[in-house]
């Protein structure tokens, strides 16, 4: 951590070449003795990062920013306020701190937050911002998190966690052993230090999965911001058997989406051919695997067991995209021709055997337009061309 990018001339600087090209900017050098352009490079684009994603630490005059890497594996303060309200209680300890946002906002409704963090450079960044930002209830700690329980006799509220994936790890399903630390290897220790445990892991981990390396999951939230899966969380409650609940929110700038339901709850669900409406979940809901539930609860029909398609002659408030059909026919390309006189379409595909790049060779169709065709099987598992406009 070089402090002297902190003096006043360096911010001033950094600020006022925000929107400067970074490339034309490292060509012309430096114009302080102690602080290099790549420094200074690093500086604004970790600053720009965090523009929409931290406004907090955007705004707040001298915050030290890590490298690119450290931002971008870092909670949005969206995400980070979700998990806070997830916490209460006098003691919290975070084990994987990282840049410090999740911790910062858990200090909004823990009384004493304690702050990990292995990397002794980031941890300084850490300590330094928190002083910026006028937080005082978080302790931050140069250690690594599963020795500071090791070594602290202490019972904590809640211990949080952001085990990151190993590198060499493959493919685009991995396990939590994969991760550091290796939760499943350690929850004894960590069930010795508190009764309440919140796991943030990445999106492409597989939910059935984790659940079987686990012990005691009481529930477990999925988390998107305009219908991209940002986090899933797990929490566990020590001893904790009875049912899982799965809790699905969408951050929409048009109403924010939220579904609940029961882990393998059982679901009669009903199909039919497409009626008025047509519904298509949003991401939070299909990695969730609520696809029966969500039929059950709106009572609305399923298109087919594999499609995740959904309809009713009545229109009903949905966690997802909501469409008024206007035709249904069979995959009969010149009959879409016909129906679709600008030859511009949305189109999205659901257990259907060709890609949206195949469809639009064959059709001619381009992308954009007021028009929505969605590709799919039928309950009968005859493939249907569902042409639709946004309700």
């Amino acid at each position: 951590m070089n402090l002297n990018i902190l003096h006043t001339e360096v911010q001033d600087f950094i600020n006022s070449n925000l929107k400067t090209d970074i490339t034309k900017l490292i060509l012309k050098g430096s114009p302080f003795q102690n602080v290099s352009i790549q420094e200074i490079a690093a500086q604004i684009v970790s600053k720009n990062k965090c523009e929409t994603k931290l406004p907090t630490w955007f705004s707040t005059e001298n915050i030290y920013f890590p490298n690119k890497l450290n931002i971008e594996q870092t909670s949005s303060e969206i995400t980070a306020t979700y998990k806070a309200n997830l916490v209460s209680g006098n003691t919290l300890v975070d084990i994987t701190g990282g840049f410090g946002v999740d911790a910062y906002f858990f200090s909004h409704k823990v009384k004493n937050v304690t702050h990990c963090e292995i990397n002794s450079e980031l941890s300084e960044i850490v300590t330094h911002n928190y002083q910026q930002i006028k937080v005082t209830n978080i302790e931050t700690k140069n250690n690594d998190g599963l020795a500071f329980l090791t070594e602290k006799n202490q019972k904590f509220d809640w211990i949080y966690t952001d085990p990151s994936r190993r590198n060499d790890t493959k493919g685009k399903v991995f396990l939590l052993e994969d991760c550091l630390p290796n939760i499943p290897k350690n929850l004894e220790l960590l069930f010795n230090h508190a009764e309440s445990i919140l796991i943030k892991v990445s999106p492409i981990l597989d939910i059935t999965s984790a659940i079987r390396e686990l012990n005691f999951v009481k529930e477990i939230h999925i988390v998107a911001i305009e219908n991209e899966v940002k986090e899933l969380l797990f929490i566990l409650k020590k001893d904790y058997i009875k049912a899982i609940e799965i809790k699905t929110m969408n951050f929409n700038k048009n109403g924010n989406q939220k579904f609940d339901f029961i882990f393998n709850e059982d679901s009669n669900v009903t199909y039919s051919e497409p009626k008025k409406y047509l519904y298509e979940p949003n991401s939070a809901i299909l990695k969730a695997g609520g696809f029966y539930q969500i039929s059950k609860k709106l009572t609305i029909d399923k298109l087919h067991p594999h499609s995740h398609l959904y309809t009713s002659n009545e229109l009903v408030d949905f966690p997802g995209r909501t469409f008024k059909i206007e035709h249904c026919i069979s995959y009969d390309k010149k009959l879409i021709k016909k129906l679709i006189p600008s030859k511009k379409a949305n189109i999205t595909t659901r257990n259907f055997p060709e890609s949206v790049e195949q469809i639009r060779k064959k059709t001619s169709l381009k992308d954009g337009g007021n028009q929505y065709l969605f590709f799919t099987t039928n309950y009968n598992d005859k493939l249907q061309v569902i042409i639709c406009t946004k309700n």
